[in-house]
């Protein structure tokens, strides 16, 4: 699905928007089944979570699977044996964007900058992080991008390491921000509720 088409088809989904805890939450059906549920900073309307569903083939609704932001904690009172719990020291992979870059980061890394090297992989369309001592490797694709039909670019990659924690930082290229300032201007557009009051898709 190359950019015009994948624009095309955020405009053509229909859209609930909701205002809530200073998010502004917007959720997309697309004519395919699929869902994708968004949420913004209501100020500086940056990007703070993005998750996807779809149905299995016998019609019920699977787990939603976090693109953007931190995994859901889990909810009081499921159950969760103790010793099934990752251990609080593995490493943990999230993504956090930015206005201008598609930012990860993996906490629990202790090791020194130099360890560390982040390439691209044209053939594969993925980034890997690899470190020297063979303690940690992770290889990750930029969702954004194949929607968009993108190639990757080594030059808009970089990292940097504090705090034991590593982030990989992709400036967005011009072509995902023209995208993205498109369709804020589309939300804007929507009919937006407040919480408690129903909500209503659009026109």
């Amino acid at each position: 699905m190359a950019l015009p088409s994948w624009l095309e088809s955020l405009k053509a989904a229909q859209k609930t928007c909701i205002l809530q805890d200073g998010r502004r939450k917007v959720h997309y059906l697309f004519s395919d089944g699929k869902e994708m549920a968004e949420e913004y900073d209501a100020k500086s309307h940056e990007l703070l979570v993005r998750k996807w569903r779809q149905k299995s083939a016998l019609g019920a609704y699977g787990q939603w699977q976090i693109e953007v932001g931190d995994p859901p904690l889990p909810v009081a009172g499921t159950i969760q044996s103790d010793f099934l719990k990752e251990s609080s020291s593995n490493p943990t992979f999230t993504r956090k964007d930015t206005k201008s870059s598609f930012q990860w980061r993996i906490r629990n890394l202790p090791y020194a900058k130099e360890v560390y090297s982040v390439t691209v992989d044209k053939k594969d369309r993925c980034c890997i992080i690899r470190t020297t001592n063979k303690k940690y490797y992770k290889k990750f694709s930029i969702p954004d991008l194949d929607r968009c039909q993108l190639d990757l670019n080594e030059n808009a990659l970089s990292f940097a390491h504090a705090n034991n924690t590593l982030i990989v930082t992709y400036q967005k290229p011009k072509e995902i921000l023209s995208l993205e300032e498109e369709l804020q201007r589309e939300l804007k557009s929507l009919k937006t509720t407040n919480e408690g009051d129903v909500e209503c898709k659009t026109q």
